[in-house]
């Protein structure tokens, strides 16, 4: 059980050859066109600093060229950092030898890949084994694990296959496998879903979050799609231009948007299966309608539910079925039209 989180402080990145020159020149502001057109250094990550939950799934969004990529590679330092901390279980990443940071790359984390990253002519069984395989764990002992990883992903039966046979989903699954059963503390996943069909995009969604209940990985998952990230993010990070813009939950993001950039992300977003009843219920302890709404019921089925039992309003209750708050037809209805404000902000130009 991982019950480290990732603190990621001060992190910044500067491209070129003499980065660590430029530290104090964008701390005092420089931007990041100046830098690039008067140095010849781009401004990678600028003053990064993110509390990734253990246990949880951190989003990392932006559009490309925000730098989250660029962030997910100094986790696993596959970038080196110009200034700044990764720290996981007490230790600073960017201070490791590299003894340790090969000891590190191989039993703390995995990464899942957006092209999948499987090697043509190994088996799905031969892929999903192939960190085992590099550990030097005995063939017997890293089937028996990779089999189990493969059944849990819905490949049974595709055991002996090739990468080539397989669905771009399959793959993507065989790639989840093989993560997996590297039985790392922390997944990195970059952009894993973005080239699949938006369908089995969904279904690979469902797949993380099924499996993430049980396992409770620390996952960083980069994407460029705000549905995404709120559908899988526990806490969300906003990247533009290698600044962090905002952070917090779906709910806060959704509801309270930093500025017009954000804005103009969440003003598409389906209000009613995103933001949550306990979000905008009055607090009302022992409140005593008679349905009874669990508190993460978001609003669509809030509102279906009330209908359905010709009631104009509800209890919302925590996990233990305790009364915590009271919700109206009218709040749910106010909080599931995107605000004018939201409506009048458009992305401005890239």
């Amino acid at each position: 059980m991982a019950s480290h989180g990732i603190e990621i402080r001060n992190l910044y990145k500067i491209f070129g050859p003499n980065g660590r020159d430029y530290i104090d020149a964008v701390k005092g502001g420089i931007s990041k066109s100046e830098l690039n057109e008067t140095h010849g250094h781009v401004l990678g990550l600028k003053d990064i600093n993110i509390s990734m939950p253990a246990g949880g799934i951190t989003v990392v969004m932006g559009l490309s060229g925000s730098g989250k990529s660029t962030l997910i590679r100094h986790i696993n330092r596959l970038i080196d950092p110009t200034s700044g901390e990764v720290v996981y279980d007490g230790v600073d990443v960017c201070q490791m030898s590299e003894s340790e940071l090969r000891e590190f790359r191989r039993h703390k984390t995995a990464m899942v890949f957006q092209k999948f990253a499987l090697l043509p002519h190994r088996t799905v069984l031969e892929n999903t084994v192939y960190g085992l395989d590099i550990q030097g764990i005995p063939r017997s002992k890293s089937e028996e694990i990779g089999r189990r990883w493969i059944d849990r992903v819905g490949l049974t039966g595709f055991e002996q296959h090739y990468p080539n046979q397989l669905s771009g989903g399959m793959q993507q699954r065989v790639g989840l496998a093989r993560a997996l059963s590297n039985d790392a503390d922390i997944l990195l996943m970059d952009e894993a879903y973005s080239a699949l069909d938006p369908l089995i995009r969904v279904d690979m969604q469902t797949v993380l979050l099924d499996l993430q209940q049980e396992l409770k990985k620390t996952v960083v998952f980069i994407t460029h799609d705000l549905d995404e990230a709120l559908r899988l993010g526990d806490k969300i990070a906003i990247l533009r231009d290698g600044e962090v813009i905002q952070q917090g939950s779906g709910q806060d993001i959704v509801l309270n948007p930093a500025d017009d950039y954000i804005s103009a992300f969440v003003k598409e977003v389906n209000r009613g299966r995103v933001i949550r009843v306990d979000t905008i219920m009055s607090p009302m302890p022992g409140a005593t309608e008679t349905l009874l709404l669990p508190k993460a019921t978001v609003l669509e089925t809030a509102a279906r539910q009330m209908t359905e039992a010709g009631l104009q309003s509800a209890s919302v209750v925590d996990d233990a079925g305790k009364p915590i708050g009271r919700i109206d037809l009218q709040q749910i209805i106010a909080a599931m039209v995107t605000p004018r404000s939201h409506e009048d902000t458009q992305i401005a130009a890239e």
